[in-house]
């Protein structure tokens, strides 16, 4: 799962994998910067950052070539998430690149400026709907402009394509009001034309797993459609739906098996090119299980059709690659968390029928990233916990990585000033300073380390996709915050020299997050919307919850002043017991399947916004600069090759911009058709 920094998201305005993806901050103090420049841009509600690649002339030729590869082979299924998000994404991001490219009219008029606007969001979007809210872009410009702009540069974009931009047609990429339908209202390009949510649930509840402890993940990597009237699965695999970029793919695994660090390592990357050329889901546990085990090495890498977020019945993963360099001090310093797994698992609130005799093979790594692609790019989580299946996690464990460079980056980016506004008193101002940053590095641990590896199901549940529905992707990243919450109040993290004074980093840790549930995360919302996102609704639920059930005892107080709203914990102590008890119940809902649980506590709390409170915040905002999103441009990897074509050097190099990456990597990686 992908944890998405919370504490970081206003300031840096993020995305978090458990396979989980942003999470949000207003932090107040920032890293001194150095030369490096971290900034690229902004426009719209988006800030383009840089992040640096530490060490890497310290690694040898032959890891900077498992590096290459690994970051080519990523980069080679970019198009996949393009496709996977909208049927019409590669045919529209064709026509805006011809007209940003050829276009010889007037560049400075405001029409122009909203065309530009438009292509980059569509970029960092990976195409026509926001990352974050998935809502459909409303372009600045007239339609009458961009039959202009289409005439004069020669581009051409016609029927649906054309018409969507504009029109009331597929509003949302992922829609999660049953009322309209979870699969019929979302434009995901999961499922066909006439595709119904019955046809999905009935095609897969048919379905059985040839040992029923060990269940497949049915649809992970398949397109769902109607064909002679029967529905039919297409298979991203090569010779598949996808194959010309999944061959592409498969070209620069064989590559990296080549220069693979150990036999662990090349074994596994086996496994996955075997899965790519198969598209057979027993193969993609038997790599999973085999990646779990390779953890020898320095490089490491996450590729696959992984993270169901954008599926509303959580089905079907979208394409990700992120390639990764052990950062050795602080992995060496943070180790202590895998070493102690179990003490965390035995003393949880849980009831004992849930918890696990023995948490297996959990094992936590800060690494430096050196490239991304997919669904990971240009947004990117800042944490990782994978594989997501839940029979693997319990027989094999899983792994954990924080994005070191990444969180650095963010943190280096440039200070909001949306604590002081915030914030409800000097201590809290003062906690966040001192502790804020250490605060959200632990509680990114604790979720992906302990939260995920937590707790099982109970014997004869189904796996949650089936069992909680819609709302399982939302609980399960709730679950772990929950984790996560509960622990870093623990004077165990000051017993195993994770922090000087667990009091206060607990304290700063609590208010971030009550804060920016109840709060500031609200800025990312667009007045009178509902809380869609799954990440942003468990933190209102969890938040949303301890308040009221902590009412009658005064935990959290909301204060009035000069017509602002503040929230002040009073009793942090009472406020963690709260927070254990909301965990004991969300392992419950999970363990049982209860989905009417899980549907009453999400509704009721994750999903409905006080919509005075949401003005007041949003004009408070007003005064701040700097954009509520943050995401990446990558670095380069140039080979330099010798007269045989072999390569002896390989050089980093940063893009000049945002625009520039995105033309380069149309240019080198389209390895699709327009229309699949």
């Amino acid at each position: 799962m992908k944890q998405h920094f919370y504490l970081l998201l206003l300031a840096a305005g993020l995305l978090i994998s458990c396979g989980d993806k942003v999470n949000e901050s207003d932090p107040s103090t920032i890293a001194d910067q150095d030369d490096f420049q971290y900034k690229v841009e902004e426009f719209a509600d988006i800030q383009v950052l840089r992040y640096r690649v530490a060490g890497w002339e310290n690694l040898t030729l032959k890891e900077q070539k498992l590096v290459y590869y690994l970051v080519e082979a990523g980069l080679a299924g970019r198009d996949i998430t393009w496709d996977q998000n909208y049927r019409h994404n590669l045919k529209i991001r064709q026509a805006l690149e011809t007209i940003y490219k050829d276009y010889q009219g007037d560049r400075n008029s405001a029409d122009w400026q909203a065309f530009e606007t438009y292509l980059k969001r569509v970029w960092f979007a990976n195409g026509i709907h926001h990352h974050y809210s998935s809502d459909k872009f409303k372009p600045g410009f007239s339609q009458e402009y961009f039959d202009q702009l289409l005439a004069q540069s020669g581009a051409s974009l016609e029927g649906e394509a054309y018409e969507v931009i504009f029109n009331d047609q597929d509003v949302k990429r992922v829609n999660l009001d049953a009322s309209i339908g979870l699969v019929e209202g979302s434009a995901v390009n999961y499922y066909g034309e006439g595709i119904t949510q019955a046809d999905v649930q009935a095609f897969y509840q048919a379905k059985t797993s040839p040992d029923p402890e060990r269940p497949l993940a049915f649809g992970l990597n398949s397109k769902l459609v109607r064909e002679n009237g029967e529905v039919v699965e297409k298979v991203w695999k090569s010779g598949g739906m996808y194959g010309e970029a999944i061959d592409q793919i498969i070209f620069w695994l064989e590559k990296a098996v080549e220069v693979a660090e150990n036999q662990k390592q090349a074994d596994a990357l086996k496994l996955l090119i075997q899965y790519y050329q198969t598209g057979d889901l027993v193969t993609w546990d038997e790599y999973n299980v085999a990646w779990v085990q390779a953890t020898e090495g320095n490089i490491d890498y996450i590729n696959g059709f992984i993270e169901v977020y954008n599926d509303p019945l959580g089905y079907k993963g979208a394409y990700e690659n992120i390639v990764q360099i052990k950062d050795f001090e602080m992995s060496e310093r943070m180790s202590v968390l895998e070493e102690n797994v179990q003490w965390f698992e035995d003393n949880a609130p849980l009831m004992e029928e849930h918890k696990k005799d023995s948490v297996v093979g959990v094992t936590y790594k800060t690494v430096i990233v050196a490239g991304e692609a997919g669904d990971a790019s240009p947004a990117t989580p800042i944490g990782v916990n994978l594989p997501n299946s839940n029979w693997i996690r319990k027989e094999y464990g899983s792994k954990s990585v924080s994005l070191g460079n990444i969180i650095e980056a963010y943190e280096n980016a440039g200070s909001s000033g949306r604590l002081e506004e915030f914030a409800h008193d000097e201590e809290e101002i003062e906690l966040e300073k001192q502790y804020g940053s250490l605060a959200d590095k632990l509680h990114t641990a604790l979720h992906e380390v302990v939260g995920h590896a937590s707790g099982q199901l109970n014997p004869g549940v189904g796996e949650p996709k089936e069992t909680l529905k819609s709302y399982a992707s939302t609980l399960e990243e709730g679950r772990a915050d929950l984790v996560g919450l509960y622990y870093i109040m623990d004077p165990k993290l000051e017993e195993l020299g994770l922090v000087d004074d667990f009091e206060k980093v607990g304290k700063a840790s609590y208010d971030g997050y009550i804060r920016n549930g109840l709060m500031t995360q609200l800025i990312r919302v667009e007045l009178g919307a509902d809380v869609e996102q799954s990440h942003m609704r468990n933190r209102q639920w969890v938040s949303a919850w301890v308040f009221e059930k902590g009412a009658s005892d005064g935990v959290i107080e909301r204060v009035e002043r000069d017509g602002k709203t503040y929230y002040d914990i009073k009793d942090y102590q009472k406020l963690r017991d709260l927070f254990g008890a909301l965990l004991r119940e969300t392992q419950r809902i999970k363990s049982e399947g209860d989905f009417e649980a899980a549907r009453d506590l999400v509704e009721t709390y994750g999903v409905k916004v006080d919509q005075d409170l949401h003005r007041q915040i949003l004009e408070r905002n007003e005064q701040f600069e700097g954009a509520p999103y943050s995401g990446f441009v990558n670095p380069v990897l140039v080979p330099e090759l010798d007269q045989d074509g072999e390569i002896i050097a390989i050089e980093i190099q940063q893009p000049d911009s945002f625009a520039e990456q995105m033309l380069y990597y149309s240019e080198e990686y389209q390895n699709l058709p327009l229309e699949n």
